[in-house]
């Protein structure tokens, strides 16, 4: 039977947990994810466990923050003042804003504490420094 293999387009159904069993994510109740392994679609440690399953193999693995979004990056956290934003945004706690960094371009910051006259807002990815372990059923594997 045939193994996945790097270049392979496969699809799977995954459920995602954290460590404390929280469920983040699930392709269980839609369609199965499709991606072309080794293309750097998805993140490298989901794509590493792929490689090697057969179809109808159902294996589950625990993927470090290092092979999946990253550790927190502490200069992505930034604290602005109240003087630092438009005069018209009401600032929300978990609304998502677009900051222009100095090279000019967007980048995009969730605002994690709001006080009287500032706010934090936060560019990590939401599942950066987080261990993630996943549930994966490998339904199809296509031609490289």
């Amino acid at each position: 039977m045939t193994t996945a293999q790097s270049g392979n387009t496969v699809k799977i159904h995954y459920h995602g947990t954290f460590e404390n069993g929280e469920v983040f994510d699930s392709s269980r109740d839609s369609e199965p994810l499709e991606f072309t392994l080794g293309a750097g679609m998805v993140i490298p440690g989901f794509d590493s466990a792929i490689v090697g399953m057969k179809q109808g193999d159902v294996k589950d693995v625990s993927i470090p923050s290092d092979q999946a979004y990253g550790e927190k990056a502490d200069d992505l956290v930034i604290v602005l003042t109240k003087d630092k934003y438009p005069e018209d945004l009401v600032p929300e706690l978990g609304m998502s804003l677009h900051v222009t960094l100095p090279d000019g371009q967007p980048f995009p910051f969730l605002i994690v504490d709001v006080q009287e006259s500032e706010m934090t807002l936060d560019g990590n990815h939401p599942l950066a420094g987080k261990t993630l372990n996943f549930n994966l059923e490998l339904i199809e594997i296509g031609s490289v």
